[in-house]
């Protein structure tokens, strides 16, 4: 008999990240500004406003969290 051939196991998107992370075109990482949830009657309308526009990933954490969204696309 012939031994059946073992595979690797599939990379497996994580679907909390894929859910809260998006690519840019560019290929850096779009996430949400902290602080913009709730309680933002206490705070002055320019800082709403600076958290509706998002941010970008810093380099090193945009590096970690592409292995978690790889398979995303």
């Amino acid at each position: 008999m012939a031994k059946a051939k073992k595979s690797k196991n599939k990379l497996k998107t994580h679907k909390g990240t894929k859910k809260v992370l998006k690519i840019r075109n560019g290929g850096t990482i779009k996430i949400g500004r902290p602080g913009s949830r709730h309680n933002t009657g206490k705070k002055n309308s320019a800082a709403n406003r600076k958290n509706r526009k998002g941010s970008s990933l810093s380099k090193a954490d945009q590096n970690r969290a592409t292995n978690l969204i790889r398979m995303a696309k």
